[in-house]
């Protein structure tokens, strides 16, 4: 089928009663392309007014309905075709209306879906579509709203390749040729039986056929019929995240009788073999890959849920250079452009369909259409993900409370045999947490280990005071052992959250169980990447989370005890508005845990700097288990002169030394017996830090810290100085504050404002800062940490000029070419 963009043109409002608009005032429509994000532009707002998602858990931004429109002509020549509206994302509950009339709902907001549109549309005349979408308390993170993924209009003929219906596998690889096996589902909607020749061609990724085959292929009306090939490709390249080779498998039907070529559709694939072992764990074309892994949510930080290809490709790109190999899509089906980007870059996936079955997390959230829907999005999500030589998992769930019962256990088997049916070449997880799946019983639990612990001379509080510690206690219990072994049992990988103390104890307990952790904390990657790399039945480490995310506000921020605090809080009041527990910020920029996972994962022979906070010297850190140290990688700290500091210093080496402006401050050990990391106390002075790693008494790598000096200056730089205009491209500014020499300026924040003319939008601009009330959608924004972040959106071929002004500093300008 023809596919062609159907992202321009449309309008959006909030969703009105129309029987109020008869009597009141009209709510207009605004114009906007496609992919949008409608709750960006809400009003965020503290509990107790205006009602909002969860609060914290949807960053304090309000619930609502929305509706879209687009006015679009089809030719009278397309009359007798086959007319569908493909939807990548609707963010929930979306029903679809042509020229007025019911055509069709998607209760699920990460599903691809189709619209069977023909049957609804006026040829030679305007038509309108329309779209409702609504979300409201649905969600323990932030969703975004509206159409947030791209759109398309597919148009073919009565017989075509059917949408979804080309499928490519390869069953059977040695060293001289590979098996690729194509599977072409035909549809035919005419009266007659039709017979089409079916050619298939396999490309290289210089464009070189490398294999071809025809066959015949008799359809009868109003049946499908599938045409499945084996071709064999000599001398493959294979797929690899150190080496992503990809092929194009093209299929074309023939019709001698209707005019030659009747339809055509292309897909990527790779070449490439899984398989799986308590040995030797994950091989993928015979050796064993452990699996670096970020779990990410699905917003795009200042762009909110909106998602667009350039934007997927650059969150890939940036975890890849930060040492990940590998994305858990964390609580749904990833974009069909992020699975792209991980299938050029190298990345590996374990997608995920949901985080609730029967049992509800949020009042009025997916578990209200499960039992209806979940085999109609298991289908979508395999069909989206099956030519993806990226995709190696699928993950049935997150954190189930039904999977501590026989019912639970069932319904996870049935999700999961679905899956096979659907796709038998990669295996099937499911991240589950053990506490949540024995939460009826908690009760009695935590009455046992409160005995044990005052037995032992503990009080429970003591037990309690981490919760990553009772969260791995409850995990490694033998009532959990019990509660989940069917669950566990119905899967080819156990996916384990927050239960590093099972992956010994169940080598014995269940030994041929293969895990996995799916979900840990970051503050423990040492120990985690320990027993990773020690049992090969342990494949691999997802931590929370490798990108910070919009939602579950605080969840990983700095916290000191008070007078009335005695524990961290688990949640941030308004207007906090992320998590706080990436290790890379939400404008892509890499916080220290980030250079630290990257040594421990040893991929970094240099050391590196991180400089706690001096204003809360004297004070008792007491983050959760997923917040990192309050560090910063700056040396500048105006006002503290003179003042106490506390300095960390990562390194897998022997000892690291530290110098101030030349001057020793002493040796101390560091690596992996010491937890890759050491801390230095003295006084601030600005100057130039310097760390120097040994090994063996040799020197393995220094980092630098220098304190800028002098007054500021803002600097605006692009990631690309070309872009497209189609393709969902953008450009990405990062604007900084930087002393004379270059140094980034961390102590002299203030508001920057942009103005962009010519061939572009702005598309969004914000910075890191986790608690602000200021906007995405505004036109200034004030730096944090010295940095801010503007992406723009190309409208067309030409010049984009973005000019940037701050209060004592010169502007600056962009431009960016448009192609």
């Amino acid at each position: 089928m023809i596919r062609v963009s159907f992202n321009d043109d449309w309008q959006t409002r909030p969703k009105v009663n129309p029987f109020a608009e008869l009597s009141g005032p009209k709510t207009p429509y605004r114009p906007v392309t496609l992919p949008h994000d409608a709750m960006t532009g809400r009003e965020r707002a503290a509990p107790g007014g205006e009602v909002t998602m969860e609060g914290g858990a949807g960053a304090y931004f309000p619930g609502g309905t929305y509706e879209y429109r687009k006015t679009f002509s089809v030719p009278e020549e397309h009359r007798g075709k086959r007319i569908l509206f493909e939807f990548e994302g609707v963010y929930r509950d979306a029903v679809v209306y042509v020229n007025g009339d019911y055509a069709g709902q998607r209760p699920f907001g990460y599903s691809h879906f189709f619209i069977d549109a023909d049957r609804f549309l006026r040829f030679g005349q305007d038509n309108e579509i329309r779209v409702e979408a609504r979300t409201h308390r649905d969600s323990r993170w932030y969703t975004g709203a509206g159409i947030y993924r791209d759109t398309w209009m597919l148009v073919g003929e009565v017989v075509r390749i059917a949408p979804d219906g080309l499928r490519v596998t390869t069953p059977d690889i040695d060293g001289g040729r590979a098996v690729v096996e194509v599977a072409t589902r035909v549809e035919n909607d005419s009266i007659a039986i039709r017979t089409v020749d079916v050619v298939t061609e396999i490309r290289d990724a210089d464009g070189s056929v490398v294999a071809t085959d025809l066959s015949k292929l008799t359809l009868l009306p109003g049946e499908p019929a599938t045409a499945r090939r084996r071709l064999y490709v000599r001398g493959p390249q294979l797929w690899s995240p150190g080496s992503p080779a990809l092929y194009a498998a093209r299929v074309t039907l023939k019709d001698s009788d209707r005019d030659g070529e009747v339809d055509a559709e292309t897909v990527t694939f790779g070449i490439r073999s899984l398989s799986l072992d308590p040995e030797h764990g994950l091989r993928i074309n015979g050796g064993t890959v452990k699996l670096r892994g970020a779990c990410i949510h699905h917003d795009n930080g200042v762009l909110g849920a909106a998602t667009f290809a350039r934007a997927e490709e650059r969150r890939v790109q940036l975890l890849k250079d930060a040492g990940f190999n590998a994305i858990r899509m964390s609580h749904n089906p990833m974009s069909k452009a992020m699975l792209e980007a991980c299938d050029r870059l190298g990345m590996l996936v374990v997608d995920e369909a949901f985080d609730v079955w029967t049992s509800a997390k949020s009042e009025f959230d997916y578990s209200l259409n499960f039992p209806e829907w979940w085999e109609r999005d298991i289908e979508a999500m395999v069909a989206k993900d099956v030519n993806h030589p990226s995709v190696i998992l699928y993950s049935i769930g997150n954190e189930i409370p039904e999977t501590g019962s026989p019912a639970g256990a069932a319904w996870g088997r049935k999700l999961a045999e679905k899956v096979r049916a659907l796709d038998n070449t990669r295996y099937v997880t499911n991240a589950v947490n053990g506490m949540l799946a024995v939460m009826a019983d908690l009760g009695a639990l935590m009455q046992r280990s409160q005995e044990k612990a005052a037995d032992d001379g503990k009080g429970i509080n003591t037990l309690m005071a981490d919760a990553g510690d009772a969260m791995n206690a409850i995990s490694a219990s033998g009532l959990v052992t019990h509660k989940t072994a069917e669950s566990f049992a119905v899967l080819d990988v156990a996916g384990m959250n927050y239960a590093e103390a099972r992956y010994a104890l169940d080598k014995d307990l269940f030994p041929n169980r293969i895990i996995l952790g799916t979900e840990t904390f970051p503050t423990r990657i040492d120990g985690n990447w320990r027993l990773v790399k020690q049992h090969g039945h342990v494949i691999g480490d997802f931590t929370w989370t490798g990108w910070d995310y919009l939602g579950e506000v605080g969840i990983g921020r700095p916290q000191y005890l008070t007078s009335d605090t005695h524990r961290p809080s688990h949640t941030a009041p308004y207007p906090y508005l992320v998590a706080g527990c990436g290790d890379i910020d939400i404008t892509g920029h890499r916080r220290p845990a980030s250079y630290y996972r990257e040594i421990v994962f040893g991929l970094r022979a240099q050391p590196y700097l991180a400089v706690r906070r001096p204003q809360h010297h004297d004070r008792t850190y007491a983050g959760t288990p997923w917040a990192w140290s309050d560090t910063v990688a700056t040396w500048t700290w105006p006002g503290f002169e003179g003042e106490p500091i506390t300095i960390e210093v990562y390194g897998d080496a022997d000892e690291v030394e530290l110098l101030l402006d030349g001057r020793s401050l002493g040796r101390r050990p560091v690596g992996g017996k010491h937890r890759f990391r050491t801390e230095f106390d003295t006084a601030y002075e600005p100057g130039e830090l310097l760390a120097i790693a040994y090994r063996d008494g040799a020197e393995t790598g220094r980092h630098t810290l220098r304190s800028a000096i002098g007054p500021a200056r803002l600097r605006a730089e692009t990631d690309r100085r070309v872009i497209t205009a189609t393709g969902g491209d953008l450009a990405y500014i990062t604007l900084t504050l930087t002393d004379p020499d270059g140094t980034l300026h961390t102590a002299a924040d203030r508001p920057v404002r942009v103005d962009v003319s010519g061939a572009g939008v702005l598309l969004g601009f914000g910075s890191a800062d986790p608690s602000t009330e200021e906007r995405f959608d505004a036109t200034e924004r004030r730096t944090y940490e010295g940095r801010a972040l503007a992406v723009l959106r190309p409208t067309g071929p030409g010049k984009i000029r973005l000019l940037a002004s701050a209060p004592e500093c010169d502007p600056v300008e962009v431009l960016v070419t448009v192609e």
